[in-house]
């Protein structure tokens, strides 16, 4: 028997494989890759936000940008409110983000979860026993 115009192919383990097979599993696997790559761009806290929050005890409102770049294993996070510039160190992955910052005398912690391309959080200064909180929505 003589077959024209088709491939075949033997796997290590012996299953024969035609061409439109192998065709298909290289689709798959392309669209699956893109798939996983999209969506932990998509979630990752890389990127500007303008920030809106309240702060601790009192509750007054206020609100600026926020930037955040990828370190190594870490997170550089950068707020500017009015023109106070708060600088910190994050750890977290797609589903969170924990940081702690520093401006001036000031410092203390925060704590946000994704919301879709948004972060919610909450943070507090360091030996508060109030908390402020805070929204983060992609520009």
């Amino acid at each position: 028997m003589m077959i024209t115009g088709a491939a075949v192919f033997i796997t290590a383990a012996g299953n024969i494989l035609g061409i439109g097979l192998i065709m298909l599993r290289t689709a798959l696997a392309t669209a699956t890759a893109l798939v996983l790559t999209t969506t932990f761009a998509l979630a990752d806290p890389v990127g500007e936000y303008t920030v809106k929050g309240t702060n601790p005890g009192n509750g007054g409102s206020y609100s600026g940008t926020v930037t955040v770049e990828k370190t190594g294993q870490t997170y550089k996070v950068v707020w500017t409110i009015g023109s106070t510039r708060y600088i910190g160190t994050g750890i977290g992955n797609k589903d969170f983000i924990a940081v702690s910052y520093r401006s001036g005398n000031s410092s203390g912690l925060a704590l946000y979860g994704a919301k879709g391309d948004n972060w919610d959080g909450v943070w507090a200064y360091s030996g508060s026993k109030q908390i402020g909180t805070e929204r983060w929505e992609r520009e």
